[in-house]
């Protein structure tokens, strides 16, 4: 429960709309894939790679888990639509979708942030 009086609007609101219910569950599903620190690391690794895709072989070694596990995590990253991934030959190459990304990232960004009169009274 918050301290601050309910009528006390000197503060901008954080965010300009609140989400719908199907932006909600799209970001939700996208969030708890990145709940597994396995998997937040693989979405990493994979960002962070040379040329903006890893492939399963590239990435497997940094974790110790098997290959199929490090696979399933991918797929479940896929699932989330975080990635997106290719077969090339024997492989399966991923990447980073960007778009996802902006989505996360606008969720977590404060919008509106404290007003002038906010900063003030907290000060």
């Amino acid at each position: 429960m918050s301290n601050q009086d309910p009528g006390d609007a000197c503060c901008s609101p954080l965010a300009r709309t609140p989400l719908t219910e199907d932006r909600a569950g799209d970001l939700a599903r996208m969030f708890k894939a990145l709940g597994d620190p396995v998997r937040l690391r693989l979405l990493s690794l994979v960002a962070s790679h040379a040329g903006g895709e890893a492939c399963v072989c590239d990435i497997s070694d940094t974790f110790d888990l098997s290959q199929p596990t490090i696979s399933h995590h991918l797929k479940v990253l896929r699932e989330a639509g975080l990635l997106d991934c290719e077969r090339r030959g024997t492989w399966v190459y991923y990447w980073v979708i960007p778009a996802a990304l902006r989505q996360l990232s606008e969720v977590l960004v404060a919008q509106g942030g404290p007003s002038r009169a906010c900063a003030e009274v907290t000060a």
